[in-house]
């Protein structure tokens, strides 16, 4: 009876087991199969659209177009298209797919790029970015079913939420959006275990810093120079080419003779290297933010007059100059001594200093590599020491990826680049350049670097079919009316255009490519101050303004800012020669006081005209900016035709009852990207943003005649 008494109760105890094992394994298994709902966005959203610091979403096919545009190459300003920008990372790819989203800080610059298909843009800088990888969610990380928008748009699933994420909706959201402090989107990245909600994070959190392209050394080993070289040679007459050099030596087919040559040689081409960033923190406004925190001239001197040396640098060229030097092996050892001398010769003219220019160079051939930057060297007897020690490198004559390298890498603080001094990049070629130069150019232009040329013994009629890229002078340089270019005819004269190069480098009122949409504008805000605006509007409205001028780069010699206020009167607030600070710009913002009265925004439009305007720099972009909650008394197509005559940009915004046959009457053409609404006034932040994208989208299609 014992036995049978112990039989059952391990019996019963091991059917409990069972049945609780199966019962764990049942509710496993149902835990594993709760299903990840993922939202579908449209083609058209934009990052920034979304509060969400982190997202899984599907994209829809079809998103390749070049509608939806893209900023940046790998890290991409958070108003592009998020599934185009997937498409263009190679992350998806027409027909659609899952993507997973990333926001993260600010970048001093977003690098355009063609990639899959797809053209991306380039941009100066933007407070938000964000990073698309394969639609898989990370671990410890939990993701919504219904991504929230800072418009009314909401994209909403079937199903409730993920892992019982608690998502707001409606008036909440919206309340809570407007009334957040300032969210890091980096931060998400940073955290262990972060689960994006529409909350912010915090600010504390440190953001991650890029890996910066490593500079590519230089090689002046004997067995890099006997590297076999291509088969396909442009070869010189032994003594230096002249005028009576002969086209037809200079096509000859030599065979490859593994040493350094006493005839040069030139060939062909390699690709430029990839794009690289710079991370910048900066704070993203919401309402409830406190916002007030915070052609030449022919007949050119051509014999060199080298200045005095000046200990701290001539005053009157004040300029960060790059040379890229030629060290290919076309150029030869005694031509390579003359560009040294040349150079040296440049910066006796030049009176380098810390008040004046700075020069680093950079030699290229196969690769480029800096000799030595910008701070290395502050007189011209040190500088002119170190160029007489450079050894030539060899290989081809990679200009494009020169140029490249020089984009990403030369120009930093790290460098000893100045920032309020204009960049200027020489490029030495010996004939022609081995690769493309236009992409790379390109870049480097939408990134404030004024290119020269200085060519040597350009390609003859016979030679002309061995240049990979015809006309790479002019689809290079910072403008094509001849002052970004000179062509020497033999490397005897070399030294004859030093002076002309260093007037032209030392010009700063020509050197129009440091000019960028962030600092080379007057804006002038023309703001409607009538009765029906009311007080506590109008100081949205202040905050409007504010926020979008902080964005500029303020001084006395970058963009200005000027301010109208208006009713059935006019009042000039403070003119563009008022305020040279960032920090008293806003602080007059701040001191507008609300006039009210009726609406007269013709006789405005005409007062702006007058009073801001025609006191405009000639060098300067005419923007205006026009702010109003409805409909004008008086006639306002006129007044803004003789303003768009007078090479005025005119962006219009509307509020609550504003008309919209005026707004685009106002509005410069094409009135879809110059002309705006929203319903209330609490919602003209969201217009900050698109506002200075199209202000920038507009500068960088500007012609370069």
């Amino acid at each position: 009876a014992l036995l049978t008494m112990k039989a059952t109760v391990i019996a019963t105890f091991f059917g409990v087991f069972l049945i609780c094992t199966c019962a764990a394994k049942e509710a496993t298994k149902k835990t594993k199969k709760a299903k990840l709902y993922v939202p579908q966005i449209d083609c058209d959203v934009k990052a920034g659209k979304i509060i969400n610091p982190e997202f899984i979403a599907k994209c829809p096919p079809g998103c390749q177009d070049v509608k939806y545009r893209v900023y940046g190459t790998d890290i991409y300003a958070s108003f592009s298209s998020v599934c185009n920008a997937a498409i263009h990372s190679g992350i998806i790819d027409n027909t659609g797919g899952k993507i997973l989203v990333q926001k993260v800080a600010g970048h001093s610059g977003y690098r355009g790029s063609f990639s899959n298909g797809v053209r991306s843009l380039s941009l100066p800088r933007w407070r938000e970015s964000f990073l698309v990888s394969e639609g898989k969610p990370r671990k410890g990380v939990t993701y919504p079913s219904t991504l929230e928008y800072s418009s009314s748009k909401s994209t909403a699933v079937k199903s409730g939420n993920i892992d019982c994420v608690n998502v707001p909706t409606g008036d909440a959201v919206r309340k809570e959006y407007q009334t957040s402090p300032v969210p890091t989107p980096a931060t998400q990245m940073a955290a262990t275990t972060p689960t994006p909600t529409t909350t912010t994070t915090d600010p504390s959190t440190t953001v991650p810093k890029p890996t910066a392209t490593p500079a590519t050394t230089r090689s002046t080993t004997v067995a890099a120079a006997a590297k076999t070289r291509p088969g396909l040679h442009r070869v010189r007459d032994i003594a230096f080419r002249g005028s009576s050099a002969s086209a037809s030596n200079r096509s000859i087919l030599r065979s490859n003779t593994g040493i350094q040559r006493q005839e040069p040689v030139a060939a062909f081409r390699r690709a430029a290297g990839s794009p690289a960033h710079l991370a910048m923190e900066t704070d993203l406004w919401k309402p409830g933010l406190s916002l007030f925190d915070t052609g030449f001239s022919s007949k050119e001197e051509l014999n060199p007059k080298p200045l005095e040396s000046i200990s701290q640098g001539n005053p009157n060229c004040k300029v960060d100059l790059s040379f890229l030097m030629d060290g290919s092996w076309s150029i030869g050892k005694r031509r390579f001594q003359l560009q040294k001398q040349f150079l040296s010769n440049v910066a006796q003219a030049l009176g380098i200093g810390s008040a004046g220019p700075l020069m680093g160079i950079v030699q290229y051939g196969d690769d480029p590599s800096t000799e030595f930057n910008l701070k290395t060297y502050a007189n011209s007897k040190d500088l002119r020491n170190a160029i007489e020690k450079i050894s030539q490198k060899g290989g081809l004559s990679n200009v494009g990826k020169a140029l490249s390298f020089v984009n990403k890498n030369f120009f930093s603080d790290a460098n000893g680049n100045r920032g309020g001094a204009p960049n200027v990049v020489v490029v030495m070629v010996d004939g022609w350049p081995t690769d493309r130069v236009e992409e790379a150019s390109r870049l480097a232009r939408e990134s404030g670097i004024n290119i020269f040329f200085v060519t040597i013994e350009a390609a003859a009629e016979s030679e002309k079919q061995n240049v990979i890229e015809p006309n790479f002078v002019d689809k290079a340089v910072c403008r094509t009316n001849g002052f970004y270019s000179i062509n020497v005819p033999s490397w005897f004269s070399l030294h004859k255009v030093v002076q002309p190069l260093v007037k032209r480098v030392c010009d700063s009122d020509r050197l129009v490519c440091s000019k960028t949409c962030l600092n080379s504008a007057d804006i002038g805000f023309v703001i409607d101050g009538s009765s029906s605006v009311g007080t506590s509007n109008f100081r949205t409205v202040l905050q409007f303004v504010a926020n979008i001028s902080k964005e500029f780069e303020i001084s006395d010699t970058d963009t200005r800012i000027g301010a109208v206020q208006y009713t059935y009167e006019q009042r000039l607030e403070f003119s563009f020669d008022k305020y040279s600070t960032k920090q008293d710009v806003l602080s007059a913002i701040k001191r507008i006081s609300y006039w009210s009265g009726g609406t007269s925004t013709g006789a405005a439009i005409s007062y702006a005209s007058e009073q801001l305007f025609s006191k405009s720099k000639p060098n300067k972009r005419k923007i205006m900016i026009l702010i109003t909650d409805g409909r004008s008394y008086d006639d306002v197509r006129v007044p803004a035709m003789a303003a768009h005559r007078n090479g005025v940009i005119a962006y219009s915004v509307g509020v609550a009852w504003a008309a919209q046959d005026e707004l685009e009457a106002i509005a410069t053409d094409p009135d879809k990207e110059h002309s705006f609404f929203v319903d209330e006034f609490d919602n003209l932040y969201r217009f900050v943003n698109q506002l200075i994208q199209n202000i920038c989208t507009e500068f960088n299609s500007q012609p370069r005649n």
